[in-house]
């Protein structure tokens, strides 16, 4: 079993100003406040095959996430696997709204070990972590909106 979890915000800015900055994994930490550091294990650090180690604090719980891309569609998504403590797939979408506004939508889906809760976990987990995905949604916008 695993746990969906989907967010998503407008941000009022043309998709291509949205995208130069999500399409920069490194600068996640910014707005991710989940995401302590990000330490690149491939050479590249952007596109297919990117591979990084994500220190991730949720409370009093830190875990490292080794985050592998599979998919990477120039301003309109940004697919990956999870293959630390907790497992699953991710998506970023991306899509115009009008000239002057973005869709960006998050979906995720997560598998969490026995030692974390399992099925009960998932559940839980997953309601704190669309909290704080919303919130790291909130940040990005703020970002790129200033």
């Amino acid at each position: 079993m695993s746990k969906r979890i989907k967010v998503s915000t407008i941000i009022n800015k043309p998709l291509e100003i949205v995208w130069d900055e999500v399409k920069i994994m490194e600068n996640h930490v910014n707005w991710m406040q989940d995401a302590a550091n990000i330490d690149f294990l491939s050479e590249n650090t952007s596109g297919i095959d990117t591979k990084m180690n994500v220190l991730t604090k949720v409370g009093p719980i830190k875990l490292n996430d080794v985050i592998t891309v599979t998919r990477w569609e120039e301003m309109k998504s940004i697919g990956v696997i999870h293959e630390g403590i907790v497992t699953g797939e991710g998506v970023f979408f991306l899509s115009a709204i009008d000239v002057n506004s973005t869709k960006f939508e998050w979906v995720e889906e997560l598998k969490f070990p026995i030692y974390l809760g399992g099925p009960i976990g998932e559940i839980f987990g997953g309601l704190l972590l669309k909290q704080i995905w919303k919130k790291n949604l909130e940040n990005l916008k703020n970002i790129i909106e200033k």
